[in-house]
Order: structure tokens, then C-alpha cells, then sequence
């Protein structure tokens, strides 16, 4: 059973600026849902059109190769939402997303999305603007896979971690420390290719294990390794 308090949208990006009342009917619009760790949210190929969004936890978007090898497509967490793809164009969902921890999701309807795009122009702008993104990142992926070995793709994912959890003079902490498997179905390579590109990382002196977290002692000097092999 929810408690009252734990339904708020307040925390929702997307929804950011939304007068008051709005989130109030909004949240009771919405049909508030509790999943374990490794619960299924989202079938790839499945009709449901809603639109989620993650009040509390973390899910993972992803799809799995024809000879079952799992492709992680992103990681999202809490304020962040999925689901837009099949409720603009009506089609069946394109990945499937799992609970990566305990998570309190709420979702709407395609038809209530709608509503709330025409009616507050700044959601529909977020929600394109989430989309450039998710296009941009696409790109990014596909010219990687086609243009870059294993270990320089290892190196390409190391990077974009590293961006997002930059500390000042070119150190960059990221915790938890990157799960080896995780890396691998990003990159489309094996768990083995990232342990010894990691291993060759430490021997270089760039990157270094502190407890729960993975320092990269260097991210200029990495930034630069990716740049060479991508020839920018």
C-alpha cells in the first residue's frame, strides 16, 4: 500500500514549473506502482503505451541480441521518464526496461500525455529535447560500433562515466565502481575485454580502485587516448 506522501510528482523533470494543482491532478491521474530489483517493467514488442515516470530507484533500458546477449541502452534514474516513444507514434515498445533496485514508478496514459503536451508547450519542449538527446546518443553509438575496436570503445564508455562525475583537476570519481558485465553489454564486447582494458588502465596509472569508487586519475590524458583512435 502507498501512503499519500510518497505520490508526489514534484521531483519529475519533466514536470518541472507545472503549477501546483497541476501536479496534484496529475498524480492522481497517474497509476503508482512499486517493483523490486530485476522486476520487469517493459517488454520489448509489448502494446502498452504509457508513460512513466521514476519517482524513486533506478531502470534500465535495454535489448537483447538474437543469440541472448543482453545490450544495455541507458541507465535513468530517479526524476527521469520513459515510455514517450510508444505514446507518440503508437507503436510497440522498442526495448525492454528492468528495475535495477526498488523502485516507485507512476504512469499515464498516451491520450494524458497528449493532453499535457498541448497544454503546457514547456513539457512538449522537454520531451523533444529529451529526444534530440536520445538521438545524438544513438549516433554516437552506432559511429563507436562501427568504427572503433573493443578496447577503444571501453575506453569511449570510461570517458562519458567519467564526464558525468567530474571532481575538479581533471579527476573524475565514479561509485559505484562500474560493474566489468555492465561496461561489456554497453559496448557490445565481452566481460574478459573490459577486465583487462581496466587492468591495463591501472598499470598506466589513469584509472584507480578506492573502496566502493572507480578514480580516473586522468581524464584529459583519456579524453585524448579516444580522440586519437577517433581522429579528432
Amino acid at each position: 500500500m502507498l501512503d499519500g506522501t510518497s505520490q508526489s510528482l514534484a521531483g519529475i523533470r519533466l514536470l518541472a514549473d507545472l503549477p501546483e494543482d497541476e501536479l496534484v491532478r496529475l498524480s492522481k491521474a497517474c497509476s503508482w506502482r512499486q517493483f523490486a530489483a530485476q522486476d520487469q517493467i517493459i517488454d520489448r514488442d509489448s502494446e502498452s503505451r504509457d508513460v512513466f515516470f521514476i519517482v524513486t530507484g533506478r531502470v534500465r533500458i535495454g535489448n537483447y541480441s538474437l543469440s541472448g546477449r543482453e545490450i544495455t541502452l541507458d541507465d535513468i534514474s530517479a526524476g527521469s521518464h520513459f515510455g514517450e516513444l510508444s505514446a507518440i507514434d503508437g507503436h510497440p515498445r522498442s526495448a525492454s526496461v528492468v528495475a535495477l533496485d526498488g523502485c516507485l514508478l507512476a504512469s499515464i496514459s498516451p491520450e494524458r500525455f497528449a493532453t499535457l503536451c498541448a497544454e503546457y508547450p514547456e513539457v512538449a519542449l522537454r520531451v523533444m529535447r529529451s529526444l534530440a538527446t536520445i538521438v545524438r546518443l544513438s549516433n554516437e553509438r552506432i559511429m563507436d560500433l562501427s568504427t572503433l575496436a573493443a578496447n577503444n570503445r571501453v575506453h569511449a564508455e570510461l570517458l562519458r562515466q567519467a564526464k558525468e562525475h567530474m571532481v575538479g583537476d581533471g579527476r573524475a570519481e565514479i561509485s559505484p565502481i562500474p560493474v566489468h558485465s555492465d561496461v561489456a553489454s554497453r559496448v557490445s564486447t565481452t566481460r574478459e575485454t573490459v577486465a583487462r582494458v581496466m587492468g591495463d588502465l591501472a598499470k598506466r596509472d589513469l584509472v584507480r580502485r578506492e573502496k566502493d569508487t572507480l578514480v580516473v586519475m586522468n581524464v584529459e590524458a583519456l579524453e585524448d587516448m579516444v580522440d586519437e583512435v577517433k581522429g579528432e
